[in-house]
């Protein structure tokens, strides 16, 4: 008997399915962070977020890497998506403009089956050197390096259609697109870079379309995000880092938390430690029953920064150049798991990714609702190996 008909119409009633109705906890998130800053590549984290494999469906995967541009570590490294030869001249001339290149060229991919229609995918290496002081003076403003690629990067997400800037930090790259994270991950030849902290998530979009550059994760400056769930509180966070110059531009709710990690870190100055008391802040009959000192600084965080509540389920790896974070609502509506062995630090929607990876580790446990998971790089190794050069073969970076 031929099965192949009632094979293809079981697939087709289970995507059918599947896109019709809303999956509770769908999505995967996978971080790995070795605090001693040794680099390993990406084979581990394509091994550990393939496992996971059912809880995304093909409509985004992708990864954010940190160390693995050693030559160009102390210049920025934009990666870009063109819809088009025209949105990609009209960004290269800005460039030009705001920016010394000393770099630019296609990102190294392969063929993967389920890869299909990848948009023109562009990296480079910039300097800001005397053109951003000419500019900060032309304008008036003491602007910091950090705010002037910011502002630059709000002005082309907004302002050239058919242009994303996915990635804008230094010595780390963001790979993201429409397919499941394994695939992304062979696509984008990860296991050719080394890093010493990798996140990687698996997209189920529940009410935003699957698209390449609304893959996860989601980057500013250094910054990457990758997450599980629904964010109600969206359009009051928007508003909340539109009053900063934030533009959301890339219709998913994800991209705002990337926005309120460099709103109050880098330019409020938020102490890391504190960070969850803000987006995952107790509730109020929690803050009441808290001692005297405590209750005052929680009480005053919610009053001042409401805006800047997170509210629904939702699991998140935030990945920077010194740490990886972690953390999930404060009710615990989405699934967390953290692990360390030796110098790494794990950080999973589930624990099976980190046993594939690690199958003794020496402490697994489930972190409380809104309890942050912190991994801080003690010693970055990388910028000891800055004067290793880059051979270029093939189109793709190798050491030598």
């Amino acid at each position: 008997m031929d099965w192949s008909g009632s094979i293809k119409k079981m697939k087709d009633s289970t995507q059918e399915y599947f896109t019709r109705h809303k999956i509770p906890s769908g999505c995967a998130v996978f971080g790995v962070a070795n605090e001693a800053g040794e680099r390993f590549d990406g084979r581990m984290l394509i091994d550990g977020i393939s496992v996971m494999h059912e809880r995304s469906n093909g409509l985004g995967g992708g990864f954010a890497a940190y160390g693995i541009y050693p030559e160009f570590s102390d210049n920025w490294a934009f990666h870009i998506f063109y819809d088009d030869t025209a949105a990609r001249k009209q960004t290269e001339d800005e460039l030009a403009k705001n920016f010394k290149i000393l770099l630019s060229e296609k990102i190294p991919t392969k063929k993967v089956s389920g890869i299909s229609g990848p948009p023109l995918i562009f990296r480079y290496f910039l300097d800001t050197g005397d053109d951003f002081k000419q500019n900060s003076r032309r304008k008036g403003a003491d602007k910091t390096e950090q705010e002037y690629i910011v502002d630059f990067v709000m002005h082309i997400n907004k302002n050239i259609r058919g242009a994303y800037i996915i990635s804008s930090g230094k010595n780390m790259g963001i790979f993201k697109g429409v397919g499941f994270p394994e695939d992304i991950g062979k696509f984008f030849r990860l296991d050719e870079y080394k890093g010493y902290l990798w996140t990687s998530h698996g997209r189920f979009p529940t009410n935003s379309v699957g698209w390449w550059g609304g893959a996860h994760p989601f980057g500013l400056l250094d910054w990457s995000v990758v997450h599980n769930g629904e964010i109600s509180s969206y359009g009051t966070n928007k508003r909340f880092v539109s009053g900063s110059g934030y533009e959301c531009t890339l219709s998913t709710d994800t991209e705002v938390i990337t926005y309120l990690f460099d709103l109050l870190i880098r330019k409020q100055k938020i102490d890391l430690k504190i960070i969850h008391l803000i987006l995952a802040s107790p509730l109020w009959q929690e803050i009441e029953r808290m001692p005297g000192d405590k209750k005052e600084l929680v009480k005053a965080l919610r009053i001042l920064y409401g805006s800047a509540l997170v509210n629904g389920p939702f699991s998140i790896i935030v990945g920077s150049t010194g740490f990886m974070y972690a953390l999930n609502d404060r009710i615990k509506l989405r699934p967390l798991v953290a692990a360390r062995k030796n110098e790494y630090l794990f950080v999973s929607s589930e624990e099976a990714p980190i046993r594939k990876v690690c199958p003794s580790p020496d402490i697994l446990w489930h972190p409380d609702g809104g309890e942050p998971v912190i991994g801080m790089i003690k010693k970055n190794t990388v910028k000891k190996e800055a004067g290793k050069r880059l051979a270029r073969l093939d189109n793709r970076p190798v050491e030598v």
